[in-house]
């Protein structure tokens, strides 16, 4: 029961943050805000989960905040399909194809990268963890 609501906590406040965050780049950048978001997303969200399977010396709470939380209210996928569908209503088809073909494999690029990363990144610290 304790863990549960450490889990909740975590995933309420962090996404409080990742919310937050989000309406700040969106409002700031609009459209190119949600693809900004989105590929971070994508590669923090890959960073973190491999970076966490790797390295294993973190709470289940922090994990499940800033995966959750912090990135699934950072990243949206509805404001990306409403800002496909402004563009699609203002008839911007060139537009509309360089934001999917961004968005899409920007991501995958971008997610690569970040469990590449991530893994890297663990590995590295779990071989200074075993020589301490």
């Amino acid at each position: 029961m304790q863990e549960n609501l450490k889990n909740d906590a975590s995933v309420l406040f962090f996404g409080f943050l990742g919310g937050c965050l989000r309406y700040f780049f969106t409002s700031w950048l609009g459209p190119d805000g949600t693809i900004l978001v989105n590929l971070s997303g994508c590669f923090l969200l890959a960073f973190l989960t491999y970076f966490f399977l790797t390295f294993k010396n973190f709470s289940d709470w922090l994990s499940i905040g800033l995966g959750t939380g912090l990135i699934g209210s950072f990243t949206t996928f509805s404001s990306y399909n409403l800002d496909l569908l402004k563009f699609i209503l203002l008839h911007a088809t060139g537009t509309l194809i360089f934001y999917l073909l961004v968005s899409i494999l920007g991501g995958v690029f971008f997610a690569y990268t970040g469990a590449y990363t991530g893994t890297f990144i663990g590995k590295k610290l779990m071989k200074g963890a075993k020589h301490s």
